[in-house]
């Protein structure tokens, strides 16, 4: 099982995301939970989380989303902007699962 938040600013288009990603998940056969949260929530969220993914349009919080992540052992990064914006469900998904894995 690999649970996986995705924040962002406003929610609209990583909601989208998310579910592309449960789709591709659910094709392979990966028990896996993903939900989209707003940026400011992501304290509330990280003990239920193993991977954090930034939208592209808040990697400036990097810095500050590894302060919270990194000291519950979960994994940060940003999404990939171009990924993100083809709404790459397969490709976003795939980068969960190998930061996940390290």
């Amino acid at each position: 099982m690999i649970k996986v938040g995705l924040f962002c600013a406003a929610g609209m288009s990583t909601s989208m995301l998310v579910e592309k990603m449960k789709a591709v998940a659910a094709e392979r056969g990966i028990e896996a939970e993903i939900a989209a949260y707003p940026e400011s929530e992501m304290e509330a969220y990280v003990d239920n989380i193993d991977v954090a993914l930034l939208g592209p349009q808040v990697k400036y919080l990097l810095a500050k989303g590894k302060q919270v992540c990194e000291p519950k052992g979960v994994a940060i990064d940003v999404i990939n902007t171009i990924d993100y914006g083809m709404m790459n469900g397969t490709k976003v998904l795939d980068h969960a699962i190998k930061l996940a894995n390290k």
